[in-house]
């Protein structure tokens, strides 16, 4: 492995990997195509990171010599964070919808080494002729499984196909059957097979409990565990009822950001920073978004609905429990419900009791620290010639103000990604520039349970 990421590796901290790590690596590094099932939050995104970062070379413009695959706009950014902490030297360029395309075009016309995307995003910037795959030598895809979920194995499958001078595919996924291991049957060459199961990796075994509430009850309950177990996530099942929830726990006294796909862009990455910088007690998220949701110090998953079946009760739960530390999953079960609650536990392989609301239950999970305080407000867009266009693209008339701006707001700047800021302290003072800020949890007050954001995902 060249010095130059091993340096990299020791500036964070991290002096031994974890068991996916350790098993795909080496191959990863000796030009193997290699397939690799292990679960959330054992360390894959640096199993795969870096030996991209060691072999890839310089790309040109509109020409990137490595590619990411990712199902979701949250999963590539942090990918792309993650990977840019390893090397000042390769860029590392985020592509995904639901933003402008001038910060996208632009990297791609500077030239990007390795890209990482989501299929719909990269196919539109394809069409265009923005940016060409046909010097791209190796091809991670991440979260397979997800992939197969949201419909993108067809684009998935384009996209392989125009990588033309591919060598190495390198996949990860939760489960390797069905249409992903159809993929991989399909498109690499003789992989190297390592799985990793739940009891191999190097994870704390989340505590799993059943609490019977009705449902005028559980707003109540849940505003008693938020304010001595946080940070956590909370999960409903559709949009309109994660904003509610969110708007009904602000009365609680209880801060509270709602994450989902009906927000735009610059909303959920605003929720995110806000909960990975310690302004919030809890995210309120939905099922879409919980496998672009990688944060590690989370000490708490509250099902507050029943998720729909087994995969997505594994999926929202392996938001905690992450990277070596330990973690409880809650899950609001209805008096009717108890029989569904136990053939979900059959169908997961896990054994718990559907007992009675008691929150003194989590008393090793919470968090003694002071209670979050509300992010900085925005001030208010300044208004006449020179200010930034408005909400849609629209300026004032005749204005020749800055450079046009998407009303989603855009990818981070390459500044806010350089070196480990993450670990950086409280904001101090004044509005947000242009997005919000990326820096790490609170430095003060905070104790070890709280959110930061993820270096083994």
């Amino acid at each position: 492995m060249p010095e130059f990421v091993c340096n990299a590796l020791a500036r964070r901290g991290i002096e031994r990997p974890f068991e996916i790590q350790a098993a795909t690596i080496a191959d990863t590094l000796a030009g193997r195509d290699v397939c690799g099932a292990a679960p959330t939050g054992s360390g894959k995104t640096l199993a795969f990171g870096v030996p991209l970062v060691a072999l890839t070379e310089r790309g040109r413009a509109h020409h990137p010599r490595a590619l990411v695959l990712s199902p979701t706009r949250e999963l590539a950014d942090q990918i792309a964070d993650e990977m840019s902490t390893l090397s000042g030297r390769t860029t590392v360029e985020p592509v995904y919808g639901g933003v402008g395309y001038g910060k996208q075009i632009a990297a791609l016309k500077r030239g990007v080494d390795i890209l990482v995307a989501c299929p719909g995003r990269l196919e539109d910037l394809m069409e265009q002729g923005i940016v060409r795959l046909n010097e791209v030598e190796r091809v991670v895809i991440d979260e397979a499984d997800r992939m197969a979920d949201m419909g993108f194995m067809p684009a998935v499958r384009r996209i392989l196909d125009a990588t033309t001078s591919r060598q190495q595919t390198v996949l990860f996924s939760a489960t390797l059957d069905g249409d992903v291991g159809r993929l991989v049957a399909e498109y690499q060459n003789d992989p190297v097979r390592h799985e990793v199961s739940v009891d191999d990796a190097d994870t704390v075994p989340a505590e799993h409990l059943f609490w019977t509430l009705g449902r005028d009850e559980r707003l109540g309950v849940l505003s008693e565990v938020l304010r001595s177990t946080w940070p956590a996530i909370v999960f409903c099942r559709t949009r309109h009822g994660a904003d509610r929830l969110a708007k009904q726990l602000a009365r609680d006294g209880i801060i509270a950001v709602p994450i989902h796909g009906g927000r735009s862009q610059q909303q959920r990455t605003r929720a995110l920073a806000d909960f990975t910088n310690g302004h919030a007690h809890a995210l309120i998220a939905t099922d879409v978004a919980a496998r672009g949701i990688h944060v590690d110090g989370v000490a708490c998953v509250v099902h507050f609905d029943v998720p729909e079946d087994h995969k997505a009760y594994i999926h929202r739960s392996g938001r905690t429990a992450r990277a070596g530390r330990g973690g409880v999953v809650l899950s609001f079960i209805e008096p009717n419900g108890k029989r569904s609650a136990r053939r979900m536990q059959r169908e997961v392989g896990i054994e718990a009791e559907v007992t009675a609301a008691d929150p003194s239950a989590l008393s090793a999970y919470q968090n003694y620290s002071p209670a979050p305080t509300p992010a900085p407000a925005h001030s208010p867009a300044p208004k006449g010639k020179g200010a930034p266009r408005n909400k849609g693209g629209k300026g004032p008339k005749n204005s020749k103000g800055g450079p046009r701006r998407s009303s989603q707001g855009g990818p981070r700047q390459d500044a806010q990604r350089q070196g480990d800021s993450r670990q950086g302290g409280p904001r101090q003072g004044g509005p947000r520039q242009d997005g919000p800020r990326r820096n790490g949890p609170k430095a003060q007050g905070r104790t070890h349970r709280g959110a930061r954001p993820t270096q083994h995902t």
